[in-house]
């Protein structure tokens, strides 16, 4: 066997966690040498480590946009919601709702730890290398930007990088399409239904595509990661110990509080049933998706714990597929930490109008996650772009979470496939869609 192929085999948390913790030593080392013994280790560091780091943040960047398109295109356009009608609705508006909540909690979490405050001021070296001014305010006027960039040409939009528009396009053109499938499915006649037809599934070859080149990327992730925690580390020493501390724990803590106190208040609310019947079930699926990192990957595992929640097969079909692409609520804590370190670090002031915009722009951002590893990683460029940071600040916070991002990816998606659970259990309880109206046992 040769070294690439014993490399591959080494599962990729390890090969990431790996290199983030020998990263982490060199550039401790390193730094210990400059500022101890006068070792000059950090232009020469710069200058031969850091394009290996950045270019995992090109590569990222470059496959975030036709990802994120393709991902929701064929996720709108395969949504059964004639057939469903008002159950796929409620299923949809509940898994925005909780979205929402996630999206508050993290945030609320942000402020409270408020990261990058003091001991990682970065916007003057920053701004002095791109020469970009520091961000002023993201206030009230931000509102009306980002809404108006929503709705903006998708070709300008695809080549500028804007990702609101995109997914906006994206989303309105799937349900296009489908709409256009459903009329020829009544017989409506269509010139163009056979072309109709095979959208949906060149859109699903594409992504297919797109997650090999995910695949290359993840590849060659341990190496970006190295050099850049070796270049972070020896910039900052130990100092980066404790924001990656703090916003390691105020994540988790977040997470564990939504799943926890969250889901099981709208379970017992809105069904009766209890919250620790629920987990039982759940827990199989819950454990696969910590372990995998991906809610598409543990989808058999949510079936069958659909299952034996007593869900209906024919709902569990259409919400939890849907739920691994859209519902991304371990997403929505995750991404406010990092836009209020970056917001700390190169002085954006976030007001009231400001933090909304930041709910708001994680929600939709979460909505493109499309249930893959490192998937919160692409979002957030998304959320880094809309507070109007440059192309060099933006990698500087990316490369930062790139180094605590695996062990972060775990919880979230947990985060996220018990989500998409706990909503399709209401959502059964509420339309008589279980095969027993109680869980076994119960």
């Amino acid at each position: 066997m040769g070294i690439i192929a014993r490399y591959r085999n080494i599962p990729i948390l390890y090969r990431m966690l790996g290199a983030f913790i020998f990263g982490a030593l060199i550039g401790i080392a390193c730094w210990y040498a400059e500022a101890k013994h006068g070792v000059a280790l950090k232009g020469a560091l710069d200058t031969w480590l850091s394009p290996l780091g950045l270019v995992l943040v090109k590569m990222l960047k470059m496959i975030v946009v036709p990802l994120i398109f393709f991902s929701l295109f064929q996720g709108a356009a395969s949504l059964p919601l004639k057939k469903f009608g008002r159950i796929g609705l409620r299923v949809i508006v509940l898994y925005l709702i909780t979205s929402l909540l996630a999206s508050v909690i993290g945030t609320l979490f942000a402020l409270g730890i408020n990261p990058g405050k003091t001991g990682m001021q970065l916007s003057a070296v920053e701004s002095a290398a791109t020469g970009a001014p520091a961000i002023a305010n993201v206030g009230a006027a931000s509102l009306s930007a980002v809404f108006m960039s929503m709705f903006e040409n998708p070709f300008k939009a695809l080549a500028e990088g804007n990702f609101l528009a995109v997914i906006v396009f994206a989303i309105l053109a799937g349900l296009a399409l489908r709409v256009l499938l459903d009329a020829a499915d009544e017989g409506k006649k269509d010139s163009d239904a056979a072309a109709l037809a095979s959208l949906p599934g060149i859109a699903s070859a594409v992504n297919r595509i797109l997650f090999v080149l995910v695949d290359w990327i993840m590849d060659y992730a341990p190496i970006g990661i190295l050099a850049l925690t070796i270049v972070n580390f020896t910039q900052y020493g130990p100092d980066l110990a404790g924001p990656y501390f703090n916003i390691g724990i105020g994540i988790i803590v977040g997470i564990l509080l939504m799943i926890a106190v969250v889901y099981s208040l709208m379970i017992k609310l809105m069904t009766g049933s209890s919250p620790l019947r629920f987990f039982k079930y759940a827990q199989e699926a819950m454990i696969t998706a910590f372990v995998t990192r991906s809610s598409g990957a543990t989808l058999p595992v949510t079936l069958k714990a659909a299952d034996d929640l007593m869900i209906r097969r024919e709902l569990a079909d259409f919400a939890l597929p849907l739920g691994a692409t859209v519902n991304m609520d371990g997403v929505c804590i995750h991404l406010p930490m990092f836009a209020i370190l970056a917001a700390n670090i190169f002085g954006v002031e976030l007001g009231f109008s400001g933090l909304l915009v930041l709910v708001l722009t994680t929600v939709l951002a979460a909505v493109g996650a499309g249930g893959i590893p490192g998937g919160s990683l692409m979002l957030l460029f998304i959320i880094l772009n809309s507070m109007g940071l440059n192309e060099m600040q933006i990698s500087q916070v990316v490369a930062f979470a790139l180094g605590i991002n695996p062990i972060l990816d775990m919880f979230e998606t947990m985060n996220n496939v018990t989500g998409d659970l706990a909503c399709t259990y209401i959502v059964a309880n509420q339309e008589n869609m279980l095969v027993t109206e109680k869980l076994p046992g119960s």
